[in-house]
């Protein structure tokens, strides 16, 4: 083993989020490993390592974001180009993962993509998940290899423990998501309040009530991603409407997909906060959004599995 005791270790990206990707290898003092990922004339992806990697610990960052499907295949792909190349350890870092929302059967004759996609991961040589706020906890025991499950939540709190707001209150934009709003709101000293909404169809939410006390407060809404943004705008509209003071907006997952961006503009947010799991194009940054890196602490949680050092230790 190279420096005594440990093996080589190189960090490799698709094309899904090279930004993050470089910043990560920059915090870790190693540059990015050469491959090239392209597509063939009919779609088909293409993969090639450009550097050996036989008995090295491998490390391939990739959200898989919209293009959700590429972005899985090109992951599928550079893993099992690797395993065929001998690396040592291959090790999938997923700041997103995508089809996490489809955890469970729902309705009758549903099926559980996020589940495929674990499977998916483990057939094609993965030795572990790095990953980040899954959208739900239990997909964790949906892979039979290690899964890390980083929390975005760290980020958030010390970026508003800064802000010193007065008359704090952080909300959980529907029932689901209370105990991350209290996992924020305990080292913020904050109170907690909750939407009471119900949700007519996929991607449309109705207020139903507000529980907790608002009234002249400074709200923060927490959410894991938002997507269409029609849950979370509601939820600010309504906090307006009862007599909150101020509204903000906080989530790991920028996926800002359909209306998202229109919503937000519109939306009566004084700030929304995301942590940069996913890439946004230049042109879709908001006056009123702020984008937090995840890149350090993803550093220190690769740099502990390649040691064989305790990750929860970042949480403690």
């Amino acid at each position: 083993m190279k420096n005594g005791y440990f093996p080589e270790y190189k960090i490799f990206t698709g094309n899904a989020h090279p930004k993050l990707a470089e910043e990560i290898a920059s915090i870790m003092g190693k540059p990015l490993g050469k491959n090239v990922v392209q597509k063939f004339s009919d779609g088909e992806i293409s993969v090639n390592l450009q550097e050996t990697v036989r008995g090295v610990d491998a490390y391939i960052i990739q959200p898989t974001c919209d293009p959700v499907n590429d972005n899985l295949m090109e992951i599928l792909i550079m893993i099992d180009s690797m395993k065929r190349a001998s690396a040592g350890r291959i090790n999938a870092v997923i700041p997103y993962y995508g089809y996490a929302r489809q955890d469970r059967k729902a309705k009758a004759r549903d099926p559980i993509t996020s589940k495929l996609v674990a499977d998916l991961l483990v057939a094609a040589g993965a030795d572990r998940v790095v990953t980040m706020d899954l959208h739900a906890a239990q997909i964790q025991g949906y892979f039979n290899i290690p899964v890390d499950h980083l929390l975005g939540m760290p980020v958030l709190i010390d970026y508003f423990k800064k802000k010193d707001i007065e008359n704090l209150v952080v909300v959980s934009p529907d029932h689901g998501s209370v105990t991350r709003a209290r996992n924020m709101a305990e080292p913020l000293n904050s109170p907690i309040a909750i939407v009471d909404k119900r949700r007519p169809e996929p991607n449309k939410s109705e207020i139903m009530n507000i529980i907790g006390d608002i009234e002249g407060k400074n709200c923060v809404i927490v959410d894991d991603m938002i997507d269409t943004a029609g849950t979370i705008v509601n939820a600010g509209k309504a906090l307006m409407e009862m007599g909150a003071t101020s509204v903000s907006a906080c989530c790991t997952h920028g996926v800002l997909s359909g209306p998202a961006l229109e919503r937000l503009e519109d939306s009566p947010f004084e700030e929304v906060v995301l942590l940069n799991t996913i890439p946004i194009e230049e042109e879709k940054i908001l006056p009123k959004f702020k984008l937090l890196s995840v890149a350090p602490l993803f550093a220190e949680a690769m740099m502990r599995i390649h040691t064989n050092t305790s990750v929860s230790k970042l949480f403690a």
